[in-house]
């Protein structure tokens, strides 16, 4: 369908910012563009009932984590949330809007981390301190008011690819159980042929060029992109993985790679649900004050993380 109205202001507030692409810019550069780029007045924030940011343990210091309540009940199923920004930009507010809006509607415990960028700290290091962060929830559950037998987490964009990764890890390494993993418009993996980004790789907010500098940052000179816990698509074995939803956009170019990792896991006999948003661009969950398709996709992915709460604890 064409480009939705709400889609289509949004590109051209973005325009009007006139902020460089991120691939000419350097990361430190690019991260104050990711600033700029946020709205001036945004949108009041949905309200939940309580949050706070804090510092917890990781592997190479502390992490700064943001922790939201529904409510003062204990015993409530828990949610790592994992912000994206290609691995070089972002932090616990580019979540902030999602995280509101999965914490009221899965009615769970939210801890959103703050993970060391690339280039400074390159794969697996932003996945060390994701995996880290979900081991201290596992460990500190009772001091968060949540179960740790219902765990689940959930990304944006990088933040799903770590979100894919710390999956997958913690299935191999016997670590928490997950219940549930959220993946919107999720980076899946390193292969810029697919349709979508030859269609869509220019004009809609996040290009192939952009892409290509976030994955080098990320990887670096003598890297593995094609490590399965960097382009998870590439795992061998996805069987034993966590009910998953998977959120696409219609005018993304990581449209397909997310969709062909629904194909895959679904073969490999995992709960999938991918849902594709048409008339969206990347990253539309994380203003759900801007675009209805946003409220509806937190709404989706609530309803599944409830069902496999719900059915962790039977």
């Amino acid at each position: 369908m064409p480009l939705h109205p709400q889609a289509k202001a949004e590109l051209e507030f973005l325009r009007s910012l006139g902020v460089p692409e991120n691939n000419t810019q350097t990361p430190q550069q690019a991260r104050q563009g990711h600033v700029d780029r946020r709205p001036k007045d945004p949108p009041a924030p949905e309200p939940v009932h309580f949050v706070e940011d804090r510092e917890i343990p990781g592997p190479a210091g502390d992490l700064k984590v943001r922790v939201y309540r529904p409510s003062d009940a204990d015993g409530l199923p828990m949610l790592l949330g994992i912000h994206g920004g290609g691995w070089v930009l972002g932090d616990v507010i580019t979540e902030d809007g999602s995280m509101r809006g999965l914490v009221n509607g899965a009615q769970c415990v939210a801890v959103s981390v703050e993970y060391r960028l690339a280039p400074e700290s390159r794969f697996p290091e932003p996945l060390d301190d994701c995996y880290a962060a979900l081991e201290w929830m596992a460990e500190h559950a009772g001091e968060l008011g949540g179960d740790a037998s219902r765990l689940a987490v959930a990304g944006t964009s990088a933040g799903g690819n770590l979100s894919a990764a710390v999956a997958l890890k913690a299935r191999d390494e016997s670590g928490p159980g997950l219940s549930h993993q959220v993946l919107f418009t999720p980076v899946i993996d390193h292969d810029f042929t697919t349709e979508s980004y030859k269609t869509r790789g220019e004009g809609y907010f996040l290009t192939q060029d952009s892409m290509e500098w976030f994955w080098h940052n990320y990887i670096g000179p003598n890297g593995d992109p094609y490590h399965p816990l960097a382009s998870v698509l590439r795992a061998t074995d996805l069987s034993g993985l966590p009910a998953t939803t998977i959120v696409t956009a219609e005018y993304d170019p990581l449209r397909d790679e997310g969709e062909a990792y629904g194909v895959a896991l679904a073969e490999a006999g995992v709960d999938v649900e991918c849902t594709r948003y048409d008339g969206m661009i990347h990253g539309f969950n994380l203003q759900p004050g801007k675009f209805d398709d946003g409220r509806k996709a937190l709404s989706e992915a609530s309803a599944r993380l409830r069902s496999s709460f719900g059915s962790a604890n039977s």
